[in-house]
């Protein structure tokens, strides 16, 4: 497990009644659960579990998981047999993880595979306030298509928005995976007040890639991230998994590098690429408010002139 030291984050809106403006200017701790996952899913969810405790013990407040936790990432083929890991929500991991929840006093970002009826499954992030209590879900509303991500086979785009949610601790926008390639969900979900965006991750190297393309990945992946950072004086926080699944030349090597990044983009914690661990980083919502007096990128948007970026292409 490693501990860094911090920076900064900010409160809530719909619950916001509920704080005083010393709550919503203290700090906050958050904790990245980086780790592998094994093909059964009971498994998963007790390491999940034991991770929680170690995050929680070691002063963490938000707790978020990586994408799809409870099992491998099975979106490497198309099985129709595959749906069968889906669960409702509430279900069977929200029961499990509420009750941990309640028991820690944490904050929980928890990434499922949902199903939401017969035949329409969403990529969901659940979250779960210090009480246990459910206080909504974010659906991934961008859904990828790629050599062993094919993942729209078997997700449907999320139909909820950008949302944001007050927790007990700070006001929270939960992203997830291939939204992080995307300025306008940062954006959107900076705009509603989040103080932190969490992004849930899957993502890694294909074998025949790795060496000639896999350090540009990496820092492609990083960088946009912490511009979204940048752009919006926001924290961000992104969890990945590690490990290698599928078969030797048809597989995925999941790179880890788990990150936690300050308004400014300054990385202050960081996880390796090869090993299951904990970060923690707490944040600080003056550090926020420092960047953005500074760095008033949102006093000077020209929101009168930015109409066209609703088409897909300007012809």
């Amino acid at each position: 497990m490693n501990l860094f030291p911090s920076t900064s984050i900010i409160p809530q809106r719909s619950r916001a009644c509920r704080y005083n403006d010393g709550v919503r200017n203290s700090k906050f701790r958050v904790g990245l659960i980086q780790m592998s996952c094994s093909a059964d899913p009971n498994e998963n969810l007790s390491k999940a579990q034991w991770r929680i405790r170690e995050a929680a013990a070691a002063g963490a407040q938000i707790v978020c998981l990586q994408e799809l936790f409870r099992s491998e990432y099975f979106c490497r083929e198309e099985d129709a047999r595959l749906f069968d890991l889906a669960e409702p929500v509430p279900g069977p991991s929200t029961d499990t993880l509420s009750g941990l929840a309640r028991e820690l006093g944490v904050v929980m970002v928890a990434s499922l595979f949902e199903r939401r009826a017969p035949g329409v499954y969403h990529n969901t992030a659940v979250m779960l306030d210090a009480d246990g209590s459910v206080l909504g879900l974010y659906r991934k509303m961008h859904i990828p298509d790629d050599p062993l991500y094919f993942e729209k086979y078997y997700f449907t785009p999320g139909d909820l928005g950008f949302r944001n949610f007050d927790t007990r601790f700070a006001r929270v926008a939960p992203l997830v995976c291939w939204d992080q390639w995307y300025p306008e969900a940062a954006r959107v979900a900076s705009l509603g007040g989040a103080q932190i965006l969490f992004y849930p991750t899957a993502i890694g190297w294909h074998p025949s890639e790795k060496q000639q393309y896999g350090a540009a990945q990496f820092d492609a992946w990083r960088t946009i991230q912490k511009a979204h950072a940048i752009a919006n004086g926001v924290y961000v926080a992104v969890v990945n998994r590690v490990g290698y699944e599928g078969p030797p030349e048809h597989g995925i090597e999941f790179w880890g590098g788990s990150f936690v990044a300050d308004p400014f983009g300054q990385i202050i914690a960081e996880a390796s690429h090869d090993r299951e661990e904990v970060i923690i980083a707490e944040c600080d919502p003056r550090r926020t408010e420092e960047v953005r007096r500074n760095w008033p990128f949102l006093r000077d948007r020209r929101i009168d002139a930015y109409s066209p970026i609703l088409n897909r292409l300007l012809d």
